[in-house]
């Protein structure tokens, strides 16, 4: 949950013109039916032409905004009903979703990533497995702290709004120093989760290094606020991609990639106010 890899493919893709679709547009129209055998058009039928709207991003079969709206709200609906299924199944199964939820998460996560092709089943899949994990998660925290979901959540919510926000006026600037620094910073932050998880695995505790210290309260607040930027280097790479004429079918990568960074937002907020509420 800690990377989002996702959007190191978007800059690559985005850096060659995702394997040719930039140049699309300069290449000239094929002859239209009815049009003289040689390929010269008459004055009237080059009148039409001119006068004919451009084709919409959509007639072209570019990605719009619109795509990656709507399949972030599929793919988040999708996950909020497994999460529900998954709140449900805790008290029975709750180690196997939680232990094989981590694990398969990892795999089908990279495997998207690192996968030529865009696959849609690998996705939905992933955000059905996601959905359990987290309704598994949230489960084990409700029990131990009263209302702490929903603070999680409304927190979650809040820190979105704001960084949107903060990155639609200009507040935060993604260059490419910026996106450098935020992933080098992501990728070391997914080794110390992963070492992390050993030790609490090992050690039998709830929040490994650090525990409820303010050591560890300092590592959640490290945690979220990584978190936090990371989502506006998903805004970034939305944009880019929408401005670089990308296929309609990279919505489903951007929307998976979105979610991926909500989540684990989501589960490090859990994490500081399970924190901050043991003391």
């Amino acid at each position: 949950m800690a990377s989002n890899p996702v959007f190191s493919r978007i800059e690559r893709e985005t850096e060659r013109g995702y394997a040719g679709f930039g140049d699309r547009g300069s290449q000239p129209p094929p002859p239209a039916s009815g049009w003289p055998g040689n390929g010269q058009m008459t004055d009237r039928q080059l009148q039409d032409l001119y006068e004919r709207p451009a084709a919409s991003a959509v007639q072209t079969g570019r990605l719009t905004l619109d795509d990656v709206v709507m399949k972030t709200a599929g793919l988040f609906t999708l996950m909020l009903v497994f999460a529900a299924v998954g709140w449900v199944l805790t008290p029975q199964v709750g180690p196997v979703l939680l232990l094989g939820g981590i694990a398969l998460t990892l795999v089908l996560g990279f495997a998207i990533a690192l996968k030529k092709t865009i696959s849609v089943p690998l996705i939905v899949v992933y955000a059905v497995v996601e959905g359990l994990l987290v309704g598994s998660i949230s489960a084990i925290y409700a029990t131990r702290y009263e209302g702490i979901v929903t603070q999680a959540v409304l927190a979650t919510l809040s820190v979105f709004a704001g960084m949107l926000l903060a990155y639609k006026v200009g507040l935060i600037k993604v260059t490419a120093r910026f996106r450098r620094m935020v992933t080098m910073a992501i990728f070391g932050y997914m080794i110390f989760a992963l070492v992390n998880l050993g030790y609490a695995l090992i050690t039998h505790s709830a929040f490994g290094i650090g525990g409820t210290s303010p050591l560890g309260i300092g590592i959640s607040i490290f945690a979220v606020g990584l978190a936090s930027f990371s989502l506006a280097l998903d805004f970034d790479a939305i944009e880019r991609a929408i401005a670089a004429g990308a296929p309609q079918r990279y919505s489903w990568l951007l929307a998976h990639g979105l979610i991926v960074t909500l989540v684990w937002l989501y589960l490090e907020i859990l994490r500081l106010l399970g924190r901050a509420r043991s003391n």
